[in-house]
């Protein structure tokens, strides 16, 4: 159900602007279109590509493996922690590295305030993680949800890592609880345009799932 062989995104980007105030029009323009089509309650969960990385680099991972760490770690709805546990164990990963890996996801459980969540890594990870990094996301949790025009919530989750290994900071994806997975995803892409054009363009969008919304519609006697 919601899984087709050929897709439409309904996409919204923003090229040429490197601070937070294009995730915050993003997030903003997004959530308020799919709360204008009648949703509620739905979340947006976000995580930031250098929260992965300094995760994975205090647990002892060498650079090399955060990818395949990555598309492990992508797996924990659908697997669990267990599951996460044996693949990284079966992928010849030290003991050590991943017990202290996935004992960060269990401390973070409870955490699902961006603010408390990424304050709280920002103590154990230490110099790991760029103080830029927090005070990143702390302001655009501030500033979208102080201007929500849509019934949401912003959830920070350590375990999104959107598959793709273009995004270069934040990510963000939109869970709807009737259909059991996202319906919308994006991030930042900052060195994505610069590889074609040799010149640097920061980028940052958002995009829609066409399909899924209007089957959540149909469904729901739109």
């Amino acid at each position: 159900r919601g899984r087709y062989r050929q897709f439409t995104q309904c996409d919204i980007d923003i090229l040429g602007e490197p601070s937070n105030l294009a995730e915050i029009e993003l997030i903003s323009a997004t959530t308020t279109t799919i709360g204008r089509l009648g949703f509620k309650n739905f979340e947006i969960r976000i995580n930031e590509r250098r929260i992965l990385k300094a995760m994975a680099a205090y647990s002892g991972f060498a650079e090399e493996d955060y990818d395949s760490v990555f598309i492990t770690l992508d797996k924990m709805d659908k697997i669990g922690i267990d599951g996460v546990a044996e693949e990284l164990a079966k992928e010849g990963y030290a003991k050590e590295s991943i017990d202290k890996y996935l004992n960060l996801f269990e401390l973070l459980k409870d955490k699902k305030d961006v603010e408390s969540g990424v304050a709280f890594l920002s103590d154990v990870l230490g110099e790991y993680l760029d103080a830029e990094v927090v005070k990143n996301m702390t302001e655009i949790a501030t500033a979208v949800n102080a201007t929500k025009a849509a019934d949401f919530t912003l959830v920070f989750d350590p375990t999104l890592v959107r598959g793709m290994s273009y995004y270069t900071g934040t990510i963000f994806e939109i869970a709807m609880p009737e259909l059991g997975a996202a319906c919308g995803g994006g991030g930042r892409y900052d060195r994505m345009i610069g590889k074609f054009t040799g010149k640097d363009v920061p980028a940052c969008g958002f995009s829609i799932g066409f399909e899924r919304i209007i089957l959540l519609l149909m469904e729901n006697g739109f």
